[in-house]
C-alpha cells in the first residue's frame, strides 16, 4: 500500500515536472530584414532562459532556449533579403530546444527578451548583424571656408514611424499605419530628391522595425541632415474623429490633453517593436532643450505651420496650429524636426484616404512645399540655395576673398565687381554681398 503511494506521488511530480516545461513554447517565428541587420523574433508562451553561440565551416549561430518546445513551422520564413538560408530545430534533454540558424556569413548576434505589449506576448529577439559589412558612410558637410569644400544640398531625412514588429494603428478595414505612412514617405523622398538644392534620406525604407533612439542617430550623425520629418497616421476610439495635425518638441508639457496622450502613444513605439533594455544611459530620456536649441526650436516651429497651412488645401485640420509634445523621434537637439499626422486611421473615410494612392501624392506634396517654402527663406549656410540667393557675407579675421568666392560658388570677378572692390584687401568687419550667380 505504501510503495503504491510512493509510485502515484512519483508520477504526480513526473507529470508536473513535464507540465512545466510544456507550457513554454515557441508558437511563433518572423523575421525582419533591415539594412544592416536581420531580425528573428520568437514568440513565447512564457519568459524563457536562452544561450547562443556560433560556429564556422559552415557559419552557424546556436540558440538554447531552456525548458521550451517548439510549436510553430518555420517553412513560412522567406529566406531572400536576409542572413540566413535556413533554420533547423531539435529537443535535447528531453526539455529544452535548440535551433541552428544557418547563415549566409558570419554575424554578430544580440538578444533579449521582451514582457507583453499591446497584441504582443512574451518575445525572444534575435537581431543578427553582418560581421563582413562595412559601416555606413558618414556624409561630410562644409564647416567652414577654410575646408574649401563645394557647396551641398540641403539634407531632409524622412522617417516613416512603426515597421517591422510594430504596426502603429490599424484601420477598421484592416490598413496598418506602417504600410501608408511609408508610402507616403517614399513619394516625398522622390519630390525632395527632384527638388535642386535639396536631398533626401530614409530613416527606414522597408518592412522593419527601427527604435526611437536610433532613428535620431541616423538622422544626425550617420546623414547629417539639416531637417527630419517624421511622418505617422493618428488613431482613436472614436471613428468620428479626423483631420492631420503637426507637431514639434516641447521641452516642458504638451500644449494639449491630446498632444500628451499622443506622444506617449508613439514614444509606446519601442516597447512595441522591441528595443534592448541593456543600455540605460539612453541619450533621448536625457536630452533637455537649453538656450542652444532656441534657433532649432524656432525653425521647428516655423517649418511646421508652413507644412500645416499646405496640408490644409488637402485634408481636413484636426488642430489648427501647432502643437507641441515630448516626442522621443524629435529629441535632437540640433536637428530642427516635425512630425506630421497625416490623418485619422481610425476614421473609415480617412483610412481610405490614406491607402489611396493619389491620397498619398497630395499629402506627400503638401509637406514639400512647406519645406520647401522654410529652406528657400532659410537656406543653411554652405549650401546650393544659400549660393543661390543674394546674401551678405562679414569678414572676419584672415579671410581672403579668393576663399570667399569659392565657399559662395562665384567668381572672383562677379564677387569684386558687385562689391566695387579695386583690390582684394579686406578688412575685419566689412560687409559684402555675395551675387546670385557666378
Amino acid at each position: 500500500m505504501k510503495q503504491t503511494g510512493y509510485r502515484l506521488i512519483a508520477l504526480l511530480l513526473l507529470c508536473a515536472s513535464s507540465q512545466i516545461w510544456a507550457e513554454s513554447a515557441v508558437k511563433g517565428m518572423r523575421m525582419w530584414p533591415a539594412p544592416d541587420h536581420t531580425r528573428l523574433v520568437f514568440d513565447t508562451t512564457a519568459p524563457v532562459e536562452h544561450s547562443l553561440f556560433t560556429l564556422k565551416e559552415p557559419d552557424r549561430l546556436v540558440i538554447d532556449i531552456k525548458d521550451t518546445r517548439l510549436s510553430t513551422d518555420t517553412e513560412q520564413l522567406d529566406y531572400s533579403s536576409s542572413l540566413l538560408t535556413g533554420i533547423r530545430s531539435a529537443q535535447r534533454n528531453g526539455k529544452d530546444l535548440r535551433v541552428v540558424l544557418d547563415l549566409k556569413g558570419a554575424v554578430t548576434p544580440k538578444s533579449f527578451v521582451l514582457r507583453p505589449s499591446q497584441e504582443y506576448g512574451h518575445r525572444l529577439v534575435l537581431d543578427l548583424y553582418d560581421s563582413g559589412s562595412k559601416p555606413e558612410p558618414v556624409r561630410t558637410t562644409l564647416k567652414s571656408i577654410s575646408s574649401r569644400q563645394k557647396a551641398r544640398d540641403i539634407v531632409i531625412a524622412i522617417d516613416a514611424g512603426h515597421g517591422g514588429d510594430d504596426p502603429g494603428a490599424i484601420g477598421p478595414n484592416g490598413v496598418k499605419e506602417k504600410d501608408v505612412v511609408l508610402a507616403i514617405a517614399r513619394k516625398l523622398k522622390k519630390m525632395v530628391d527632384q527638388e535642386p538644392g535639396m536631398s533626401a534620406v530614409m530613416i527606414r525604407d522597408g518592412d522593419y522595425f527601427v527604435g526611437l533612439k536610433k532613428r535620431v542617430k541616423l538622422a544626425r550623425q550617420t546623414h547629417k541632415a539639416d531637417f527630419l520629418i517624421s511622418i505617422h497616421a493618428d488613431s482613436f476610439n472614436d471613428a468620428r474623429a479626423r483631420g492631420s495635425s503637426v507637431y514639434t518638441l516641447s521641452s516642458g508639457g504638451a500644449t494639449s490633453e491630446r498632444a500628451r496622450q499622443l506622444a506617449e502613444k508613439e514614444n509606446a513605439s519601442d516597447l512595441v517593436g522591441g528595443v534592448s533594455l541593456d543600455d540605460k544611459d539612453d541619450l533621448l530620456a536625457s536630452v533637455l532643450l537649453d538656450l542652444s536649441q532656441t534657433a532649432t526650436t524656432e525653425a521647428s516651429v516655423d517649418v511646421a505651420s508652413r507644412v500645416l497651412g499646405e496640408i490644409r488645401a488637402v485634408n481636413k485640420l484636426h488642430k489648427r496650429k501647432v502643437e507641441q509634445a515630448g516626442f522621443r523621434v524629435l529629441k535632437a537637439p540640433d536637428v530642427p524636426s516635425i512630425l506630421v499626422e497625416t490623418a485619422f486611421i481610425s476614421n473609415p473615410a480617412e483610412e481610405r484616404n490614406l491607402n489611396s494612392s493619389t491620397h498619398q501624392e497630395k499629402m506627400a506634396k503638401a509637406i514639400m512645399e512647406g519645406v520647401r517654402d522654410y529652406f528657400t527663406d532659410n537656406p543653411p549656410p554652405g549650401t546650393v540655395l544659400a549660393m543661390n540667393k543674394k546674401r551678405k557675407h562679414v569678414i572676419s579675421q584672415g579671410e581672403t576673398l579668393s576663399a570667399i568666392a569659392e565657399y559662395y560658388q562665384v567668381s572672383l570677378n562677379s564677387l569684386r565687381n558687385l562689391n566695387r572692390l579695386e583690390s582684394n584687401t579686406l578688412r575685419v568687419g566689412q560687409v559684402l554681398q555675395i551675387p546670385t550667380d557666378s
